[in-house]
């Protein structure tokens, strides 16, 4: 979604802070954060040669590709917070083998826990049963790819600054979370489609 319709629909719904999480670049998260630097939290979906990993308050964008280990390590030299996005969706390519997130665990700051948009419940159960069982944190996330899914899962946070404020308050957080049905998928596939056309124009 174009990053004045995202600002504009954020305070509408009362939304205070917001991850932008694009797929392999920040450049969106960026337009959108010079429009409201205090709402916009520049982040990255990254996709590594495992499984994709979600972190928040990036400066510097992280190419898609490499390890796990090595885009982790990328993120740390720059002090972002780090997750892991939807990691037990097999419906998507950026889903997990448990062995390679165990490998990973001690590494990242959180897993996200609840993801709106997965389309089967029982990937949510598990992300939150091997969360618990393992004592890391849990992010959520509307996973939002048009205005009308902003803000479908939420987590209510402490007042923080900075990525170790995030740290700090991610644990307390309360978690409202609310599933994006099948169909909301169709603004994804349109937007592609939609880029896709204007690039066959240009």
């Amino acid at each position: 979604m174009p990053p004045l319709e995202l600002v504009e629909t954020c305070r509408r719904k009362g939304i205070d802070r917001v991850v932008v999480t694009d797929h392999n670049t920040i450049a969106g998260a960026r337009a959108a954060q010079a429009l409201d630097p205090e709402l916009v939290i520049v982040g990255e979906e990254i996709m590594t040669t495992r499984g994709e990993i979600l972190a928040a308050f990036v400066r510097e964008e992280i190419p898609k590709g490499l390890t796990p280990r090595e885009t982790i390590q990328r993120l740390k030299d720059q002090g972002a917070f780090i997750s892991v996005s939807h990691p037990f969706d097999s419906l998507r390519s950026g889903g997990w083998q448990e062995a390679d997130l165990l490998a990973i665990l001690p590494l990242v700051d959180a897993i996200e826990v609840y993801n709106s948009r997965c389309m089967l419940p029982r990937f949510n159960r598990a992300a939150r049963r091997f969360a618990e069982k393992h004592q890391i944190a849990g992010t959520v996330g509307s996973d939002a790819h048009a205005a009308y899914e902003l803000g479908r899962s939420l987590l209510l946070l402490a007042p923080f600054e900075g990525p170790d404020g995030l740290r700090s308050v991610i644990r307390t957080g309360i978690q409202k979370v609310k599933w994006s049905p099948p169909w909301f998928r169709f603004s994804s596939r349109y937007a592609v489609i939609r880029k896709k056309a204007g690039t066959t124009r240009s």
